[in-house]
């Protein structure tokens, strides 16, 4: 009998260098060790692993909200890219960062397709180099 391989996605936190007092938050905390455990169980339902990692090597300047949304990468091992949240979901709805990291997983689970490519002429990004 064979099992089938869990769809693997992992949520890469890059280091923050926060110039401003605003749009901080902490992803060492225990509230996001909790959001990862939802969120986890939630897509294991649809054999999706959710895992998360450090990148200590790159660090984003914060000015703004959408820095914030550059510090956080998601990428899935069926080649969907490794792309930063403003280049998932664009415009952030409700600048909730827990909020917005769950819209870019399940967009990278389930409608991969409307992701623009990586070479797309559109300005989203500021500072996290994934090229968008």
């Amino acid at each position: 009998m064979s099992t089938k391989a869990l769809r693997q996605i992992t949520v890469m936190i890059f280091d923050q260098n926060h110039v401003r007092n605003d749009w901080e938050y902490d992803f060492n905390d225990e509230s996001f060790s909790r959001f990862l455990d939802v969120i986890s169980k939630e897509m294991k339902k649809y054999d999706i692993s959710v895992s998360c990692s450090y990148n200590h090597d790159v660090v984003i300047t914060i000015k703004s909200y959408v820095d914030l949304l550059n510090c956080v990468k998601i990428s899935s091992n069926d080649s969907q890219g490794n792309h930063c949240i403003g280049h998932i979901i664009g415009k952030s709805e409700h600048l909730n960062i827990l909020e917005d990291i769950t819209v870019a997983i399940r967009r990278i689970a389930f409608a991969p397709e409307t992701i623009a490519p990586a070479g797309e002429f559109r300005k989203v990004c500021h500072n996290c180099g994934c090229g968008c």
